[in-house]
């Protein structure tokens, strides 16, 4: 799955490193960090953390860059389904 973070958007609100720890931190008090390529079995961390962005800084493609199943499963995360 591939992430990206709109870095000038990002306020570090860290919603992203509490709920997803092995694919985002924060580097001091501002700075996120994030592997770029997440693992399919974070899959479902990610939609939460994806979801839980309160300026939604977070984007989630498929596994091939297609926009496919995380961008729908972030969705639903914040759907409450």
């Amino acid at each position: 799955m591939r992430l990206v973070v709109d870095l000038n958007k990002c306020q570090g609100y860290a919603q992203c490193a509490f709920l997803a720890p092995d694919v985002f931190a924060m580097h001091g008090e501002e700075s996120l960090i994030y592997n770029p390529r997440a693992e399919e079995e974070q899959r479902e961390r990610v939609a939460r953390a994806v979801a839980a962005c309160p300026v939604q800084a977070i984007t989630a493609d498929g596994p091939d860059g297609s926009g496919g199943p995380a961008t729908g499963s972030a969705r639903e995360a914040s759907d409450g389904r």
